[in-house]
């Protein structure tokens, strides 16, 4: 039996290597979503810097590993297998969960799934004992260390309200300020806001970084012989005026006579030490368990007690981790940062909710965003009765954005915000982690970095009329995920407990297979998803600014919408004759993702059109018109494969035998026709396209033709209604989207003409 916990130990070290790479991979850009909007620094750099960063702080995190084992439960009331299996299913769970939002494609927090996986498991574990000692579940509360429990879960709450306002408010002061001309102000302001900036974040570098070493708490004479914490602590006013006013003479300096931009310097800055205090305050969620279950099982080794009966209030005590430990787990950290696919492609949420710039809305609003949206303009209005109007325009005209020339779709790779925002990201959510981390509190970073940027933006009026609906839709339906965390955590986490706690062994085995068959599940389903994504015939922007020049340009969208709509009304009509859901399913879903595609190009039409001179505006006639016949074509093809899967998908009768054979004679005609207009778009010989007209009466007669059979059909032999109701749907909307494909070849084929040259948009040139 003594076996088991061995195995169990082993299994443990295992998943936290699991934990790190799948935590971090979902986590870790969190603290790079700033660096990456404001586009400041190279991609390469910030990697460079975040990962110094990752590797520092978790060298020194060692005390935040208290909170895995006495900072929610109170370790003396359990023994030695209890804590084990208190462990396992944290662990277990963990992984689990993270594999279940990351799957979802919803964020969560490593923070708040552990700090809750913890609080379900030894409530759950409490619930055992009390119930086979016939105690009274209300001693629930002498298992749980309460005061602890609730401060953590009361910090991570606040700090969602904290983030938010304290963002907000620098924001707001920081623009009211520097305005969105910051670069055109007088050294001695850039000075100033990168003494305050740079000061901050550099106290609280030294506060993590020294108050989490072997030395810190050695003495000085020249300190007032106190120890280096007791110090940094103690003497904060001292140190921060000392470090503003020497970074405040060295901004000016870089300023002044090596013309550094100092925003850029803070954003470097603000990227190393955010993501320092974010190693060293999530570092304990993915190893902060496996440790303390490895130091539980040395002292019970030692102790020659049997595991039923070795109480466990030896992890009350301070116990200091290895620091090889904690390098072996930061160059996890570092290399899943660098290597993994899922941290490469960095959570868009955050930048996209922050955006100063249009950006195609993710999320849809609800009756909360509209009302929170409306209560904010009454307020908005009521302050405009109460501020002087002189103030109200001083303030509007540090709030205007600079008018930068829209080319071509080059809008679409302007920064998401500006360096003065980002700055004030990196600073406001680096100082609140730093802090939180050196009280012992376990802010998450997640709720942190992405409060403080939606905070910021609301202050700095990137939500807009036309989107703050859909970007206070997406923030609440982000906290609305992470609530949702916090609920499954404990609960699954209670419920894996039990199945470990009277399955023991069999149930440990089950459980870390299951494990292990979701994390192969996923990796294969993200590296399948990526490849096909690459692999996609996706549409391009039109950028010419002459009918000849769309065109040209828009032949390879025509071709690939063609290639794409050939293959979604075959599947149509083969998941019908053969009854494949599977098929219908995947199939319903490229219809919509072609309808969405071609909507983005329907969102780009106001830049196409800025884009365009006077003499020029016949391209945009023809621009319009063509995404419109798109668009009625993608709207035929998404109806089309959404009833097919209904019929299926509800098991109505088949289709029968002739109505199958009808179908499959105007899909092998269409496929004909498609495949020759395929051909002329792809090779560019627009004039084979008055070949592919001339085939038009053809094929409305052939289905006009079906149309007039299964008339006579229903009239006289047909006895479902779904059927008929489902054959007349697909042959007339065959029929509309027939119509839309000739309307656009015929616009097509009579605007071309191959003896004028294409005229385009001039590029600017690259500085």
């Amino acid at each position: 039996m003594d076996n088991i916990y061995f195995l169990m130990l082993i299994a443990l070290a295992i998943l936290a290597v699991a934990d790190l790479v799948v935590g971090v991979s979902n986590d870790a850009v969190n603290f790079l979503n700033s660096a990456i909007g404001s586009k400041a620094i190279s991609f390469k750099t910030i990697m460079i810097v975040a990962s110094f960063g990752i590797a520092a702080g978790a060298l020194f995190s060692s005390g935040m590993m208290e909170v895995a084992r006495k900072g929610i439960f109170n370790p003396g009331e359990f023994y030695f297998d209890e804590i084990m299996f208190i462990f396992m299913a944290v662990m277990i769970t963990d992984i689990l969960l993270l594999d279940f939002f990351n799957t979802l494609g919803m964020p969560t927090s490593t923070t708040v799934s552990i700090v809750f996986e913890l609080l379900g498991a030894a409530v759950a574990m409490s619930l055992i004992k009390i119930g086979a000692d016939n105690g009274s579940f209300t001693d629930v509360v002498n298992y749980i260390n309460n005061d602890k429990a609730i401060q953590i879960i009361f910090g991570i709450l606040l700090s969602v309200v904290v983030a938010f306002s304290i963002g907000a408010l620098v924001q707001w002061v920081s623009r009211l300020l520097l305005s969105y001309n910051f670069e055109k102000k007088p050294t001695w302001v850039g000075a100033l806001f990168g003494g305050f900036a740079l000061s901050s974040i550099t106290y609280f570098i030294l506060m993590k970084g020294i108050g989490g070493t072997s030395f810190a708490g050695e003495s000085f004479d020249i300190i007032g012989d106190i120890t280096i914490k007791e110090f940094l602590e103690t003497k904060v006013v001292v140190l921060v005026l000392i470090n503003f006013l020497i970074w405040s003479v060295l901004s000016f300096i870089l300023m002044k006579f090596a013309k550094t931009n100092i925003y850029k310097l803070i954003i470097g800055v603000g990227t190393f030490a955010l993501a320092l205090a974010f190693a060293g305050n999530d570092l304990v969620n993915f190893i902060g368990v496996p440790i303390a279950a490895w130091q539980s099982y040395e002292a019970w080794m030692a102790s020659g007690v049997a595991a039923s009966e070795f109480s466990m209030g030896i992890l009350a005590k301070k116990v200091p981790t290895p620091t090889l430990l904690l390098f072996i787990a930061g160059m996890v950290m570092v290399l899943t940062l660098w290597f993994s696919s899922k941290a490469k492609s960095v959570v868009k949420t955050s930048l996209d909710l922050s955006s100063q710039e249009d950006t195609k809305e993710r999320f849809q609003p609800n009756f909360l965003s509209r009302g929170l949206v409306r209560l904010a303009i009454a307020i908005s209005e009521s302050l405009t009765y109460i501020l002087p109007k002189s103030w109200q325009t001083k303030i509007d005209k540090q709030f205007e954005k600079p008018v930068i020339a829209l080319t071509k779709n080059k809008v679409h790779e302007l920064p998401a915000f500006d360096m003065v925002r980002a700055a004030v990201n990196l600073m406001v959510a680096g100082i609140l982690i730093s802090i939180a981390t050196s009280y012992k509190l376990p802010l998450s970073t997640t709720y942190v970095t992405f409060m403080v940027a939606m905070g910021t933006s609301l202050a700095d009026r990137a939500w807009g009329a036309e989107s703050a609906v859909y970007r206070v839709a997406g923030v609440l339906n982000v906290i609305g995920g992470w609530f949702g965390t916090a609920i499954i955590a404990f609960i699954a986490s209670g419920t894996i407990l039990a199945l470990i706690s009277f399955g023991k062994g069999a149930a440990i085995a089950v459980l870390l297979l299951l494990a292990i068959l979701l994390l192969a599940r996923n990796y294969i389903s993200h590296n399948k998803k990526a490849k096909e994504l690459r692999a996609e015939d996706s549409l391009n922007r039109a950028e010419s600014s002459s009918i000849q020049g769309v065109i040209i340009e828009s032949a390879e969208n025509i071709s690939n919408v063609l290639k794409r709509t050939n293959k979604i009304y075959t599947n149509s009509i083969n998941g019908l004759a053969k009854q494949d859901v599977n098929l219908l399913k995947k199939n319903k879903k490229q219809g919509e993702k072609l309808s969405n595609e071609i909507d983005d190009l329907r969102d780009h039409i106001f830049y196409f059109i800025k884009n365009l001179d006077e003499n020029s505006i016949g391209a945009s006639n023809f621009y319009i018109n063509a995404l419109g016949y798109l668009t009625d074509i993608a709207q035929s093809l998404e109806y089309i494969g959404k009833v097919s899967h209904k019929h299926v998908n509800n098991n109505h009768k088949k289709l029968k035998y002739n109505q199958i054979k009808e179908l499959k004679q105007i899909d092998l005609k269409l496929e004909e026709i498609l495949n020759q207009t395929q051909a002329a778009f792809t090779n560019q010989s627009f004039e084979q396209i008055g070949l592919v007209l001339n085939q038009k009466e053809e094929l409305f007669a052939m289905v006009s033709d079906k149309i007039q059979t299964q008339i006579a059909r229903t009239r006289t032999e047909e006895s479902s209604p779904k059927n008929t109701t489902l054959y007349f749907s697909l042959l007339l909307e065959t029929k509309d989207l027939i119509t839309s494909t000739m309307n656009l070849l015929q616009q097509y084929h009579n605007e071309h003409d191959s003896t004028i040259k294409p005229a385009t948009i001039e590029q600017p040139k690259k500085s």
